[in-house]
C-alpha cells in the first residue's frame, strides 16, 4: 500500500521563523504546501492539482506577506479579503490555510469527504470568503465586497483570482466596465494565466488575445509578472499597492502543474499527445510517490543550503477503500454491499455510450452539429470532434453564448446538440434556453454530471434543479437513461423522433452496477419498464445510480418478506396514461425515488398526472429525493446522508417513513 505523509503545522512554524530572507521563505513554504495538497488530493481520490500548483506561489505571497490578515485577524472587518473565483485551485488554498493554522489537520485529511472540506470553495469552511465553482462570477462578487467596504468605511483590500479560461465567461467583462464606472479602487484581480483549460490550451479553445490591452481598455491598471517567481510577485504587488485611483489587474504568468516536473505544462501535454492529463483526479500510486518525493527533496535541498534540518514528515492513514463501483477519478463506494446477479459490476458509462452513439448518428445525419463548453472529454464528445471537425463547435467556458448560438443554428435548419454539465447548462443558460424554446425550433440539450453523484466536487457541481428548470418549458421532453443500451435508444429518439426541444440527462460516472432491462425492451414514448415485481409497494426510479439503490432496497426488503416493485421510468415529464394505469394496478403505496430535489422532478410530474387522472384516490404517494443542499463526500456518504442508499430506502419503506 502506498505510504502517505503530511508536513505538520509545527514544521511550517519552524521554517517560517528560521528562514529570514522573505522570498526564500515563501518559496520553501509554497513547496511544502504543494506536498500537503498532493497528499490531500491523493487521499481524497480526486481533486484538482494542476491549477492548485500553478496558483500556489500567489496564495503563499498573499497570505504570508501581502495581506493584512496576520495583523488584523481573520475576523476583522478591516481585513484584506482573498477568494478564488475559479475554485479548482482550492486544494492548494486549503493547504495554505492549514499551514497557517486556520484549517485543522483533520479537515485537510477529509478533503471531499462528509464533514471535511468541499471539493470547491464553501463559506462554511474557515478562511473561505466566497462560494465558487460555477465560473465567471468572482469579479462581480468581489466588486460587491469592495463597494461594501467603501460604503461602510471599512479598511482592507479585496483580491480575487480568476483562471485565464474563465475569462471566456461574459459576466467578467460586464463586471470590468461597471467596476470602473462605480469608481471602485480597492479591488485587485489576479489572473492565474497558466494557459491551459481542462485538457487543452486556452488558445485552442477561445484565444484571449492581448489580455493586457483588453483590461486597459476597460480602465484598469494592469501589471504582469511571472506568477511562480516570488521576486517578481513582490515587485508587481508593490506596484499595484501604489495605484490609488483605479482598480488593478495582475496577470500572473504561471505554469500549470508547477512544482512536479511531469505535471508541468507544456512538457506534460507533449508527453500526453497534446492533452493535459493532470487537471483533475488523483495521481496513480507511482505518480503520487514520484511527485511527492520530488517536492520533498527540493525542499530539503533548500533547507540544507540554509543550514537547516530536513523536513520531519508525519505518516497519515491512506483513507483507502476497496469498493469502487461508484468510482469517478478514484471516488469510491465503501459500503461493500452485495451485488445482485442482475446488477453485475460493469465498467460501462452511460456517457461513453452517448458519445459512441453520437458519432454513429452523425454519419447519417449531416444536419447534426455538436456544441461543447470546454468539456469535450468529460462529456464524451471528443470522438465526434475528431471524426466530424466541421460539425463540432467549441464555445469555451460560456454556456449562455453557446446556447444562443445553438438557437441561431436551429433557426437555419440545423440540429444542434448542446453539451455541458447540468448544473451550468440548465441554470446559467435558462433564459437563453427559454428564448430558443419559444421559437419552436428543435435543440437537444445534453445535461452531463446530472444528479447527486459524484458528490466530492460539492454543491456547485451537483445538479438537483435541472429537471424542474427544463420541465417548466411547455415544449420540452426530458429523458434520463439507466444504462448504455437505453442511452443509445434515448439519443436516437431525440434525434429522429422527438418533434420538440429534448433534454437528455446523463450521470458522469460509471454505473454502480449494470441495470438489466427486460428482454425485448422497447423504448416507447411515456412508458417505463418493470425491473422487479412486488405487491407491497411500488417505486419509480430513473438513471443508473438511483435504480441501483432501488434494486438494493428491493433485495433487502425481500429478505424481510416485503415485496417492492421497481419500475424504471426514463421519461421524466411525459407519461402514457394507459401504461401508468396498468402499472399502478394493485398497489396502494407509491414511492418516487429522485436523483434530484424532492420537488420539481419526476415525483412532482407523476403526482400531477395521477391527481388529474383520478389515479391518486385511495393511494399513498411519497417522494424520496435530495432535501436541502446536496452533501459533499464520497458517493456512499452522500447517499447515506440523504437516506437514498439502498439500506436507508429499505428502512424508510419498512417503517412507513413518508408513506
Amino acid at each position: 500500500m502506498i505510504r502517505m505523509q503530511l508536513i505538520a503545522g509545527n514544521e511550517f512554524q519552524r521554517v517560517a521563523s528560521a528562514v529570514t530572507e522573505e522570498n526564500a521563505r515563501l518559496r520553501i513554504i509554497a513547496d511544502m504546501c504543494r506536498a500537503n495538497a498532493l497528499t490531500a488530493v491523493k487521499r481524497a481520490g480526486s481533486g484538482h492539482l494542476g491549477s492548485s500548483f500553478s496558483s500556489m506561489d500567489i496564495f503563499v505571497r498573499l497570505y504570508y506577506s501581502e495581506m493584512n490578515t496576520a495583523r488584523t485577524g481573520v475576523g476583522s472587518v478591516d481585513r484584506d479579503i482573498f477568494f478564488s473565483s475559479k475554485g479548482h485551485d482550492v486544494p492548494g488554498l486549503y493547504a495554505v490555510l492549514y499551514s497557517l493554522g486556520i484549517v485543522p489537520e483533520e479537515k485537510l485529511l477529509k478533503l471531499r469527504r462528509l464533514g471535511g472540506l468541499d471539493g470547491h470553495p464553501d463559506v462554511g469552511i474557515p478562511g473561505i470568503e466566497s462560494n465558487s465553482g460555477s465560473l465567471g462570477m468572482g469579479i462581480s462578487k468581489a466588486r460587491g465586497m469592495a463597494w461594501a467596504k467603501r460604503y461602510l468605511g471599512r479598511g482592507g483590500r479585496v483580491f480575487v483570482m480568476t483562471g485565464d479560461g474563465e475569462l471566456q465567461e461574459g459576466q467578467n467583462f460586464e463586471a470590468l466596465q461597471v467596476t470602473v464606472q462605480q469608481g471602485i479602487t480597492n479591488l485587485t484581480i489576479i489572473v492565474d494565466h497558466n494557459k491551459v483549460q481542462s485538457d487543452k490550451q486556452v488558445a485552442e479553445i477561445v484565444n484571449l488575445g492581448d489580455l493586457e490591452q483588453k483590461f486597459r481598455v476597460f480602465g484598469w491598471h494592469v501589471c504582469r509578472c511571472d506568477g511562480n517567481d516570488q521576486n517578481a510577485l513582490e515587485l508587481a504587488l508593490a506596484e499595484l499597492r501604489a495605484v490609488k485611483d483605479r482598480p488593478k489587474v495582475l496577470i500572473a504568468d504561471t505554469i500549470k502543474g508547477r512544482g512536479v516536473s511531469f505535471m508541468e505544462h507544456p512538457a506534460a501535454m507533449k508527453a500526453n499527445g497534446g492533452y493535459y492529463k493532470w487537471h483533475s483526479g488523483a495521481p496513480a500510486d507511482e505518480f503520487f510517490a514520484a511527485g511527492y518525493l520530488e517536492i520533498i527533496e527540493r525542499v530539503n535541498v533548500m533547507l540544507g543550503s540554509l543550514g537547516l534540518e530536513a523536513l520531519k514528515l508525519k505518516d497519515v492513514e491512506t483513507g483507502a477503500v476497496t469498493d469502487s463501483r461508484y468510482s469517478l477519478e478514484g471516488e469510491p463506494d465503501s459500503r461493500g454491499a452485495a451485488v445482485k446477479p442482475s446488477m453485475k459490476a460493469s465498467a460501462e458509462f452511460v456517457a461513453d455510450a452517448y458519445g459512441q452513439a453520437l458519432v454513429k448518428i452523425g454519419a447519417r445525419r449531416k444536419d447534426l452539429v455538436v456544441l461543447d463548453a470546454d468539456l469535450a472529454a468529460d462529456c464524451r464528445v471528443r470522438q465526434f470532434e475528431l471524426t466530424y471537425p466541421d460539425r463540432f463547435i467549441e464555445c469555451g467556458i460560456a454556456e449562455q453564448d453557446m446556447v444562443s448560438m445553438a438557437g441561431g443554428l436551429a433557426r437555419q435548419g440545423l440540429l444542434p446538440v448542446v453539451n455541458s454539465f447540468a448544473s451550468f447548462l440548465a441554470s446559467r443558460s435558462n433564459e437563453q434556453i427559454y428564448n430558443n424554446a419559444s421559437e419552436k425550433t428543435k435543440i437537444i440539450y445534453v445535461n452531463h454530471y446530472a444528479g447527486l453523484i459524484p458528490a466530492g466536487p460539492g454543491k456547485s457541481h451537483q445538479s438537483i434543479r435541472d429537471i424542474s428548470l427544463f420541465g417548466a418549458l411547455p415544449n420540452c421532453t426530458i429523458i434520463q437513461p439507466c444504462n448504455p443500451d437505453e442511452t443509445r435508444m434515448a439519443l436516437e429518439y431525440a434525434v429522429d423522433e422527438c418533434k420538440e426541444v429534448c433534454m437528455i440527462r446523463l450521470v458522469i460516472g460509471p454505473s454502480p452496477g449494470r441495470i438489466d432491462l427486460p428482454v425485448g425492451y422497447d423504448f416507447s414514448f411515456g412508458k417505463g419498464a418493470v425491473l422487479g415485481e412486488g405487491q407491497d409497494a411500488l417505486m419509480f426510479a430513473y438513471g443508473p445510480v438511483m435504480l441501483y439503490e432501488a434494486l438494493q432496497a428491493q433485495e433487502i426488503l425481500r429478505n424481510h418478506g416485503f415485496g417492492l416493485k421497481v419500475v424504471n421510468m426514463p421519461w421524466l415529464n411525459k407519461c402514457d396514461i394507459p401504461w401508468l394505469t396498468n402499472c399502478l394496478n394493485g398497489h396502494g403505496k407509491i414511492v418516487v425515488l429522485e436523483d434530484h430535489a424532492s420537488t420539481g422532478g419526476l415525483g412532482s410530474f407523476l403526482l400531477g398526472v395521477m391527481k388529474q387522472q383520478g389515479l391518486l384516490d385511495g393511494r399513498q404517494f411519497s417522494v424520496f429525493g435530495v432535501d436541502g443542499y446536496p452533501a459533499c463526500g464520497t458517493p456512499a456518504e452522500a447517499l447515506r446522508y440523504h437516506r437514498l442508499d439502498g439500506a436507508s430506502l429499505a428502512e424508510r419503506i419498512r417503517t412507513s417513513d413518508g408513506i
